[in-house]
């Protein structure tokens, strides 16, 4: 197999092809004057099994349109197979029409990497991995949340309570319950489709001198994990951290969630970030040698 660092992918790319000692193609990329993306590969792929590694957080259009480029380029020069690992995968949250009219963003990106050639898809912690399965390309969904659970055990949290943000999302405060065994729950949270704004419905929960870790699988503008935080201060948990997959940290985010009284925030490097401090290598190379 040769693994192919993105550009915005390199650094986790490269630790990946280290850990399964696999060749690596570099990518020669710059942007025109125009903004237009440019894309060379600085190696053969010919007859090989091809794994893209691109995250495609933020620019999202761009990260997307370099990934397009690059799948299309490596079944043009002849790659057997071309395997996408996105750990990021933009637009998964567009997952049905919400509204009336609107996109359905996520069937387009895929019907995109189908038409460019990718054969196989790996992610992280989608959005709605269900809505995966329906498209044509073979889709595997891994979850780095026993990753971010057994990095706060680690720093000797066993027994916090794990915290997820709307019922939902409960299979995901499970499997970080399987590692810290100190109970798990959930706050409801509610969106307004059109503004976008959520509100949380808080609930009595065995939280009082407990500490807290709220788990997410994505932080972006940061404003439902600030009023989740704030809430279990509030109900004098002992320290209360904030944990997600893919932290996009939009603007003042970090900061805001701090000063909302979170003790620290810890993610992975599906997207590379100040906080991204639990490395999912092994869990996507372990997936690749499948």
């Amino acid at each position: 197999m040769i693994i192919v660092p993105g550009p915005s992918s390199q650094k986790l790319g490269r630790r990946i092809a280290e850990l399964m000692r696999a060749g690596v193609v570099p990518v020669e990329f710059k942007r025109f004057p125009d903004g237009e993306s440019y894309i060379r590969f600085d190696g053969t792929v010919e007859g090989a099994d091809v794994a893209i590694v691109q995250t495609t957080s933020p620019p999202q259009d761009e990260s997307l349109i370099q990934l397009f480029l690059m799948a299309d380029n490596a079944k043009d020069l002849k790659a057997r197979t071309v395997t996408a690992v996105i750990p990021y995968l933009a637009y998964a949250r567009q997952d049905k029409r919400f509204r009336p009219g609107e996109a359905f963003s996520i069937k387009t990106v895929m019907k995109l990497l189908g038409a460019c050639g990718v054969d196989r898809i790996i992610t992280v912690n989608s959005h709605n991995p269900s809505i995966l399965k329906a498209f044509a390309i073979p889709v595997e969904d891994l979850s780095a949340i026993p990753l971010l659970a057994e990095h706060f055990r680690g720093q000797g949290f066993k027994g916090a309570f794990s915290l997820s943000l709307g019922k939902k999302a409960l299979d995901v405060v499970v499997q970080a319950n399987d590692v810290l065994q100190g109970g798990y729950g959930y706050v409801s949270t509610r969106r307004d489709r059109v503004t976008g704004e959520v509100a949380i419905e808080a609930k009595p929960l065995p939280i009082k001198d407990n500490d807290v870790i709220i788990f997410d699988d994505i932080i972006s503008s940061g404003g439902t994990m600030v009023k989740a935080v704030e809430w279990a201060k509030e109900q004098r948990a002992r320290r209360v951290y904030a944990a997600c997959v893919h932290p996009l940290l939009i603007g003042d985010a970090q900061q805001r969630i701090l000063e909302g009284g979170a003790d620290g925030i810890v993610s992975t490097d599906c997207v590379p970030s100040p906080v991204s401090v639990v490395s999912v290598a092994q869990l996507i190379a372990d997936a690749l040698a499948r």
